[in-house]
């Protein structure tokens, strides 16, 4: 069976690793064009494509997936099955072009955490349990039909960077597995049901970052989990702007206003929430580098 796989980021690579380590007849790689990065601008390629181009296979990074000379090359390659794994929408005229369809791999249970950041979201809001599933790309975005899902435990300490990874390599195999069973013939298609209850996965922006301290100690500290480490919650202490990466909770009653700090500038450095404290273990302030809380205080000290 011919496979065309279309993804952009280290979450997508573990699952084109596993198609080309289980022999999977990967024709042809779409991701995306090479971005300037870095201090010198210079024109980077996506994590997929270094990949791809490792293994000799065939890459396509179309700005236009409407255009007709990029769906012309696309059918070229006469694919039966096209794999999506983090990329981005696609129109009809290529979601339709395989015989045996267009599948996607999502970083959520299905209905549930619909849209572009699923990890992130499902830290945030303190769930104990997400996971990953297969589905059949139809019109609108993360609507399509079931074809497997597995279940993740969350819990309390990770960050959504420790889901990701759990999740990158379970969802590769869940890909393999998908992959294997529709080459087979044998394979589920369950409608999702769609309701206005679902939890939604929108994109997040640097505004949605901020801290508010005076919310709940279990909300905060879920928040700052599940912007951990991209983008990363952050706040304001004194005149000065922080990245918070890693921190514990300190459930506690006291009189001290929300978002005020205690130090003794040298070992711990906490913030008052509306029912306890946030304990700051990993931040990073403006324009440095991430550091240990005690590390930091070492060269800095609080007012």
């Amino acid at each position: 069976m011919k496979i065309i796989f279309m993804g952009t980021p280290d979450f997508a690579v573990r699952t084109l690793e596993v198609l080309v380590e289980n022999n999977c007849n990967v024709v042809g790689v779409i991701t995306a064009t090479d971005k300037p990065a870095g201090r010198g601008n210079k024109l980077k390629a996506s994590a997929v494509k270094k990949y791809a181009l490792s293994k000799n296979l065939k890459v396509l990074q179309p700005k236009n997936l409407k255009s007709k000379k990029f769906n012309k090359e696309l059918a070229a390659l006469g694919a039966d099955l096209q794999v999506v794994v983090a990329f981005r929408m696609l129109p009809a005229v290529v979601f339709d072009m395989p015989p045996k369809g267009t599948i996607n791999l999502h970083a959520s249970l299905l209905p549930d955490y619909r849209g572009a950041a699923p990890i992130n979201w499902a830290v945030i809001n303190g769930e104990k349990k997400s996971g990953i599933t297969t589905f059949f790309i139809e019109q609108q975005i993360d609507t399509g039909k079931i074809i497997f899902q597995e279940e993740v435990d969350i819990t309390e300490e990770m960050s959504a960077g420790d889901l990701h990874d759990v999740l990158m390599e379970k969802g590769a195999h869940l890909v393999l597995k998908t992959v294997q069973a529709i080459e087979a013939g044998d394979y589920p298609q369950v409608p999702q049901k769609v309701v206005e209850e679902d939890k939604a996965a929108p994109k997040i922006y640097k505004e949605d970052c901020e801290i508010n301290w005076a919310q709940a100690t279990n909300k905060v500290y879920d928040f700052v989990r599940g912007l951990s480490p991209y983008p990363a919650a952050y706040t304001n202490l004194d005149e000065y702007r922080f990245k918070i990466y890693k921190a514990t909770k300190e459930l506690a009653k006291h009189n001290i206003e929300a978002g005020k700090y205690i130090t003794d500038n040298k070992s711990y450095l906490k913030v008052a929430t509306q029912d306890g404290f946030l304990n700051i273990l990993e931040l990073q302030l403006a324009g440095k580098r991430k550091m240990e809380v005690s590390d930091f205080l070492r060269g800095f000290s609080f007012e």
